[in-house]
């Protein structure tokens, strides 16, 4: 037994999705960056934020989070102790996409955003594997409700200008200002408020941080003039 454990750690596969995606994911701070995002898989749940209600404030949003976050380790630990062809990654960060379907776009009144928060995953990931970790997750935790809006999904985001944002939340529109700028000066044009979405990737937690020392990747879908 203790052989097999060690054969099946050696032929392992173990992916570094964080210095592979280093681009995507740990951009320098106080640059502004045009990339070229590619098709990838995501672990996505969709919902909106109450009226008179934010993100920090949602009982929803909360809830959404916690089975995201359930499912992510659940769909990671059952493809690394599976018994053919085991893989091993990290469980990537949390990202949202937020949008509204009436009005313009306003980052200071979240009362009737509409999101999509989402954890990237290896192309390993398949809608069979995906399928076998929620028979698991109902096991572990019940038959919930939420578990049957959670979807796997490819998402091509494409071309897009991003920036690392530093600081609390309420302070973005000062990033975005300087992105917005940035795509005039490139001849590019803000998606956002068309037919795209206000893409945030969270670096650190606000339950533990200093707000002043948060870290946000901030990305707008554009396309060129």
């Amino acid at each position: 037994m203790i052989l097999t454990d060690q054969i099946t750690k050696w032929i392992m596969e173990k992916l570094d999705l964080k210095k592979d995606l280093k681009y995507l994911y740990t951009p320098a701070a106080k640059k502004i960056e045009l990339v070229d995002v590619p098709p990838m898989n995501f672990l996505m749940l969709d919902g909106a934020i109450e009226p008179d209600q934010a993100p920090g404030t949602s009982p929803l949003f909360a809830g959404n989070m916690q089975a995201l976050y359930a499912a992510a380790y659940t769909l990671k630990f059952s493809l690394k102790l599976r018994q053919e062809n085991p893989l091993d990654y990290p469980v990537m960060a949390l990202e949202g996409l937020w949008w509204i379907e009436d009005g313009t776009f306003d980052l200071q009144k979240p009362g009737n955003w509409k999101y999509t928060v989402m954890i990237m995953q290896p192309d390993q990931v398949t809608p069979v594997a995906f399928a076998d970790a929620l028979v698991q997750l109902r096991k572990k935790k019940g038959d919930q409700p939420v578990f049957s809006r959670l979807r796997l999904a490819r998402y091509h985001e494409g071309l897009s200008v991003q920036a690392m944002h530093i600081g609390p939340y309420a302070t973005e529109p000062q990033t975005i200002a300087k992105m917005q700028s940035f795509m005039e000066t490139h001849g590019c044009k803000d998606l956002v408020g068309l037919d795209g979405k206000h893409h945030e990737i969270y670096l650190g937690d606000p339950r533990r941080a200093d707000p002043a020392r948060l870290k946000t990747i901030l990305r707008h879908p554009i396309k060129r003039i």
